[in-house]
């Protein structure tokens, strides 16, 4: 099975880029390698199962099915009904997510399908660059500094997060995941953690292992839950915390910008506490362990 993939940040907020993308028949408003949409059968473009038929700049006729649409998670997948290359299995899908730092947009497209043996890579080039890269280069300097469309609502893919909070670093993924991914690093780091060490010497790879550390004041516990090194993630509980929070789970994920030397990280977190607690704890989590969690490691590690 080979995979296609292209991802990109686009400077403008997510509500602005799903309204651009969201219409299945709306590509020749922004691809350049296509020349003119339908949706068959008189149906919207929002109707899940509706094919579209287009033709591309040089004449070929394409078609695609919608498979599925979320405006909560803003992404859809589609596969070929009549392909525009010799491949089997077609499906793809588009997703976005939002940078909260900078109120801009991750975007990623992705295929997987089946090449012949002898073209194998071949399609995965063209699909990978001449088609989804491509699509974005255009998109980007179709949507620069766009806001999002007037009653919008904001990005609904929070829940069951308290915190969902992101940015860009200007770094490979691979580079920043090899620092992060050091369960009992972050205190080499981390201005505000001290004293950080694995309990009982294990290693800090060891899914289950608890951290022992200090931050600021406060003496914690986590035990690592997940570790995931091709999605280069992690997760992780509190054990132990004089902070009022209970059932405490957070963790970062990485993802790979396609079109630069850098990556796009995202961390979560959930608990329960009393909602006068939560009032500062949201934010406490958002800016000054997360979100300065993403900036430390890239100030101290990948600085230009």
């Amino acid at each position: 099975m080979a995979r296609a993939y292209a991802s990109t940040i686009i400077d403008a907020p997510i509500g602005a880029v799903w309204a651009a993308i969201r219409d299945f028949n709306g590509l020749p408003s922004w691809h350049p390698a296509i020349a003119k949409s339908e949706i068959e059968d008189g149906l919207d473009s929002d109707v899940v199962g509706c094919v579209r038929r287009f033709w591309l700049q040089d004449g070929t006729m394409v078609r695609e099915r919608l498979l599925s649409l979320d405006d909560r998670f803003t992404s859809f997948t589609y596969n070929f009904e009549t392909p525009a290359f010799p491949v089997k299995n077609y499906l793809a899908r588009i997703r976005l997510l939002p940078v909260t730092k900078t109120d801009k947009t991750f975007a990623e497209w992705e295929a997987t399908f089946d090449e012949a043996p002898e073209d194998a890579g071949k399609y995965v080039d063209i699909v990978s660059n001449a088609v989804f890269q491509g699509g974005w280069d255009a998109l980007k300097k179709v949507l620069a500094g766009r806001a999002a469309p007037a009653g919008a609502k904001p990005w609904a893919g929070f829940n069951p997060n308290k915190v969902w909070c992101s940015t860009v670093i200007d770094a490979p993924a691979d580079k920043v995941w090899g620092v992060i991914r050091d369960f009992a690093g972050m205190g080499a780091w981390h201005e505000a953690i001290t004293n950080m060490h694995m309990i009982g010497g294990v290693r800090s790879d060891k899914v289950s292992g608890t951290r022992d550390f200090m931050f600021g004041e406060g003496h914690l516990h986590e035990k690592l839950l997940h570790l995931d090194d091709a999605e280069m993630s992690f997760s992780y509980c509190i054990t132990k915390c004089d902070i009022p929070w209970m059932n405490y789970v957070s963790g970062p994920r990485l993802w790979r910008v396609t079109d630069g030397n850098r990556c796009f990280g995202a961390w979560t977190g959930d608990w329960i506490a009393a909602p006068q607690e939560d009032v500062a704890l949201i934010p406490f989590a958002t800016n000054e362990v997360y979100l300065k969690a993403f900036e430390t490691v890239a100030a101290r590690f990948f600085a230009k």
